[in-house]
């Protein structure tokens, strides 16, 4: 009983086992670093990327065309949330970089850039949103999307600042690489979602584990080389409990600058709450996936350490907020007693 009761409270606190995982990972990655550097066709590095390539199929396959119409017509609240993703968040972190602009923290910076410059997250976006009560068609058009927007808008603002970090861009290359990998395979499973959309619908636990098991492939192999090649000999503990004080602070002023601006616009509470959960989200699939892909091998476990310990906290956070904004519904909806 002590057991389920804590199990529970975990749950509902957003800590599950693959947060817990992705802190074993960095660990393993540390300890035995060898198989996450080899290279080959059946290389961790490369089983990972195929991974990737299958993630966005069966996210494809989740989608049809019916709930993408769906959500098409509410354009005030999807210009608020794509504004939100990827302006508003690169305006409030720019300022930070003549503060962090070191050669001790130059790369946290960049790390924390890179976590304002990725798109919103899909899965625990949808589900925060339906928690709270919002406009759940709406929540899947936009976090989808945002996946797609991207693909191409990720790149291009990080273009800006790699190329004073590593000397060199192609930033073609970039998002060719990521169209092979990201946007075809969900075309290629949206097209195929009227035939095979039940496979998915079916398997979605087991889809979820799938997804959760590529990106702690990715992680530890990331970390390996960065810890191979002595990257993180720079940050130290206090680095990242600042970096967590940070993360915590950036998700909370963009929470209420969306939930001021969703206020100014006269929003429902549903839009309101989708504009909250989908705007204040960043994608650690998508940011695994592009780090391999932007930075050099050196370099995309510290670039990882932001948007993981973002994840980390967005999932807590949003969690006790979607709750409790479903108590505080129920509240008002239940019928006052004789």
């Amino acid at each position: 009983m002590a057991k389920t009761s804590l199990t529970t409270f975990l749950s509902r606190a957003g800590l599950d086992w693959f947060i817990l995982a992705l802190l074993g990972m960095i660990g393993l990655a540390k300890l035995w670093p060898t198989p996450g550097i080899q290279e080959g066709p059946l290389s961790l590095s490369a089983l990972s990327s195929y991974g990737v390539s299958l993630i966005f199929f069966f996210y494809g396959l989740k989608l049809n065309f019916s709930q993408l119409r769906a959500g098409l017509q509410n354009y005030r609240l999807h210009l608020v949330i794509h504004l939100t993703t990827f302006v508003l968040f690169p305006a409030v972190v720019l300022p930070l970089r003549t503060l962090l602009q070191t050669p001790d923290t130059d790369l946290l910076w960049l790390g924390i850039f890179y976590v304002a410059a990725l798109p919103s997250t899909v899965s625990s976006s949808v589900v925060m949103v339906s928690i709270a009560g919002g406009n759940l068609p709406a929540a899947i058009f936009n976090a989808s999307i945002s996946s797609l927007i991207g693909v191409f808008v990720t790149p291009l603002l990080m273009s800006f600042f790699l190329v004073d970090t590593t000397g060199q861009y192609d930033l073609a290359g970039v998002i060719g690489k990521l169209t092979l990998q990201v946007i075809v395979p969900v075309i290629l499973g949206l097209l195929l979602n009227q035939r095979l959309g039940w496979f998915a619908a079916r398997h979605k636990t087991a889809l979820r584990y799938f997804d959760q098991i590529t990106i702690l492939l990715i992680v530890y192999t990331s970390f390996c080389e960065s810890f191979a090649l002595r990257s993180f000999e720079k940050i130290s503990l206090g680095d990242l409990l600042w970096l967590a004080l940070l993360m915590l602070a950036l998700f909370f002023l963009v929470f209420g600058l969306v939930t001021l601006l969703s206020r100014l616009l006269d929003f429902n509470r549903e839009d309101r709450i989708t504009a909250l959960f989908c705007g204040s989200k960043k994608s650690l699939v998508q940011g695994s996936v592009m780090a391999n892909v932007l930075f050099p091998g050196n370099l995309a476990g510290v670039a990882l350490l932001p948007i993981m310990i973002y994840h980390a906290l967005q999932l807590i956070v949003a969690s006790i907020l979607a709750q409790g904004m479903a108590r505080r519904q129920q509240d008002v909806t239940k019928p006052i007693q004789p």
